[in-house]
């Protein structure tokens, strides 16, 4: 009964938090002619409630793709398409064919604003709290163990899932549905962890119909149901050829249930496809906090390559970056590896793939989120830094303040419900277990010469690694001042946003071969020592 109260408090805290957010300015407020992603999703509400499903996603007098054109999957104008029928009750005038473009009303946004919280309610809040309860890696100890206001370690990660404040921001003050994508993915997450592969391949599907961007998890999810049904020593060929087919047939089943009104045509299909995929915007558009941007800063990309050859570069090299994580779990399909491969894959794809969002960062964050307990501190700079290289998009929204607040809120809040931050992490605690099941800590320091630094972690972890954490969030916050205060030189206009890209892009780098270090070596190591202890 105390566990559920306290899930109750986190909830209603999290929303709290969500509502205040709600009351700064939105993408494009008051900014015509294209405005922004608010004037966007209204758009869709306005084109999928009074045109014919055979005109969504194809160019015509009443519906200009170039004005916010329909560009996600069948899943989100199916969304559109219910909040244009609410919406249209309400008030018609929101939704009005060609006159309602650019329609700002103050009953307007608290209509759209109740539409994301709704929708953060119903999908991403629950996500989030049925895999944090149902995770089979918590410990009874930690169960048990009172923390902030006698939270449990588990209700305490709940908690910093909730109140990340990157997802809060975009969706409730820039404005966007990211919640209903990412909760979908969470859920998927959380099935497959309990090896319900069938539910957790349609919730997985519904996440990708929703927004495409969700191809940077595909692949971990592919290598991990298939790693699990490989005939071995405890899995026979029936029962493993009997799982794929079902979740095979629940995949396309899905899709076809999602895609069916669009089988009608061919040009229909297809045209639906390709707006789901646009090469022509080339490699990126605003600056982003991934590789090509920072290359194209001293070797102009865009003037020595076309779009079709950037296109196949960045297939090839986001397919090198991604392989190791998912061969690795492939070939050692364990829950924490499933988690660690997300993360992984996500920032292969964010780094070195075509046409990224600054946004897309948030496919990161939250398996980082899903991970959290297990290494809290790597995870938390993550988080903040991930934070902080959408500044130059919360600024444009006028969502500086809230943007500062969150971050000092957040940043402070762990800290005070993690007060073990800087001596809790994996690699603290697998070296802990080595040393105390090993009689000669010495010798084996001597043995491991890969990363041997790692070996002294927690040695370490009280200067350097403490040192460099503060001085990487120190140069962040400095960052994220200046470049509110200090007018930048006439002749670079866009000098600091591209600091905070080049910036945090060297950190996701770091955190690249960090994750990816950790789930080919150290997750793998422990995972055979304990097939060796249980043999």
């Amino acid at each position: 009964m105390q566990g559920k109260l306290q899930l109750a408090l986190i909830t209603s805290f999290a929303v709290l938090l969500r509502c205040c957010i709600t009351y700064h300015s939105h993408s494009g407020e008051g900014k015509p002619p294209m405005y922004g992603d608010y004037e966007a999703q209204r758009h869709w509400q306005e084109v999928t409630l009074n045109l014919p499903l055979d005109e969504w996603y194809i160019n015509s007098t009443d519906n200009d793709l170039q004005y916010w054109g329909l560009d996600y999957p069948p899943l989100t104008a199916y969304h559109s398409l219910l909040l244009g029928h609410i919406a249209n009750r309400i008030d018609p005038s929101f939704v009005k064919l060609r006159e309602s473009r650019g329609f700002e009303s103050a009953a307007h946004k608290h209509f759209m604003r109740l539409t994301v919280l709704v929708a953060d309610l119903l999908i991403y809040l629950p996500a989030i709290v049925y895999f944090m309860i149902n995770l089979r890696s918590w410990s009874r100890s930690q169960l048990d163990e009172s923390n902030l206001f006698r939270f449990t370690r588990r209700n305490v990660a709940v908690l910093t899932a909730l109140i990340y404040p990157g997802l809060i921001l975009i969706d409730h003050g820039h404005f966007q549905y990211n919640c209903v994508s990412l909760g979908f993915f969470v859920a998927a997450v959380a099935a497959i962890a309990q090896d319900s592969f069938v539910i957790g391949s349609i919730l997985f599907v519904l996440a990708l119909n929703y927004k495409q961007m969700e191809l940077y998890h595909a692949l971990p999810f592919f290598f991990y149901i298939l790693g699990r049904h490989t005939p071995g020593k405890t899995r026979s060929w029936p029962r493993c050829i009997r799982t794929l087919i079902c979740v095979s047939l629940a995949v396309l089943l899905t899709f076809g249930v999602i895609w069916m009104p669009f089988f009608r045509s061919r040009d229909l299909f297809f045209s639906a496809v390709l707006r789901l995929f646009p090469f022509s915007r080339g490699v990126f558009e605003d600056k982003v906090a991934n590789v090509w941007c920072a290359v194209n800063v001293v070797y102009k990309l865009r003037q020595i390559f076309t779009n079709a050859q950037l296109a196949k570069i960045c297939l090839i090299t986001t397919t090198c970056a991604v392989l190791p994580s998912c061969v690795s779990l492939y070939l050692s399909p364990t829950r924490s590896a499933f988690v660690l491969s997300l993360i992984n894959s996500a920032l292969a794809f964010f780094l070195f793939s075509f046409q990224v969002h600054e946004k897309s960062i948030l496919l990161v964050a939250v398996p980082v989120l899903l991970h959290f307990h297990n290494d809290p501190l790597p995870c938390f700079w993550f988080l903040i830094i991930s934070h902080f290289s959408m500044l130059p998009l919360f600024i444009k929204d006028g969502l500086y303040l809230a943007y500062l607040g969150t971050m000092i809120f957040y940043f402070c809040s762990v800290l005070w419900m993690w007060p073990d931050l800087f001596f809790n992490g994996r690699t603290n605690s697998s070296l802990n277990k080595a040393k105390s099941k090993s009689k000669g800590g010495v010798k084996q320091h001597k043995k491991s010469k890969l990363f041997p630094d790692l070996l002294n972690y927690s040695k370490y972890k009280k200067s350097f690694f403490l040192v460099e954490f503060y001085e990487s969030i120190s140069c962040a916050l400095l960052l994220s001042i200046v470049i509110q205060i200090v007018k930048p030189p006439e002749r670079y206009p866009d000098l600091f946003p591209l600091l905070v890209s080049i910036y945090s892009c060297g950190h996701f780098l770091g955190f690249f071969i960090y994750f990816n270090y950790v789930q080919l070596f150290v997750l793998r190591k422990e995972t055979v020592a304990s097939k060796v202890k249980s043999h």
